[in-house]
């Protein structure tokens, strides 16, 4: 045999050896993303959609004007993915596990929405009894015949003959800053 095709052998050999490596370090990079992914999507021990909740809250204003605190007393229970709390705590929730604080960005679009011009309404004076004097500022319930819902709604202004309302929740268009405090699960 040729010296040339003795070197081409030990190439060949060592190209195998080199190729194999990489196999096995691939091979293990994925085990180690699917741990990873299967610890996150399995584990008992983090809150996940349908899990039933238990957490205080602060809410603050992003400039960091505080607008409510639940951090003592009975805590906030809801379930994720049933839509009772804002989507943007929903999500900052999930992965949470007890006794975790975490402090997220909340942008309007994920907590009360934007601010909606189409909900301001003027309406007819006469839809007031005539014993409550309009009060600038004050929120009034007004019940729809159609479906039998309530709305709040803010008194904007008001004339002799109308009412200005704005419907939009108090909170619309506006991002918050929530720092939650994961008591616990209610349903594992």
């Amino acid at each position: 045999m040729k010296k040339s095709e003795k070197l081409k052998g030990k190439v060949a050999v060592a190209n195998r050896k080199k190729q194999y490596t990489r196999y096995g370090i691939a091979a293990v990079a994925v085990i180690i993303v699917a741990l990873i992914v299967g610890f996150y999507l399995f584990n008992p021990f983090v809150a996940r959609n349908g899990d039933t909740v238990a957490i205080y809250y602060a809410e603050t204003y992003a400039n960091g004007t505080e607008i409510y605190t639940k951090l003592d007393g009975d805590p906030l229970i809801f379930t994720i993915g049933n839509k009772t709390v804002i989507p943007g705590l929903e999500e900052a929730v999930i992965g949470m596990a007890p006794n975790a604080t975490k402090t997220v960005n909340i942008s309007f679009d994920k907590a009360y929405g934007p601010y909606r011009e189409d909900l301001i309404l003027v309406m007819n004076r006469s839809i007031l009894p005539g014993d409550i004097e309009p009060v600038v500022g004050n929120t009034y319930s007004i019940h729809r015949n159609t479906d039998g819902a309530v709305a709040y709604v803010k008194l904007l202004s008001f004339t002799n003959d109308n009412l200005t309302f704005d419907q939009n929740h108090p909170l619309a268009g506006e991002n918050l800053t929530m720092t939650i405090r994961f008591v616990g699960f209610t349903n594992k």
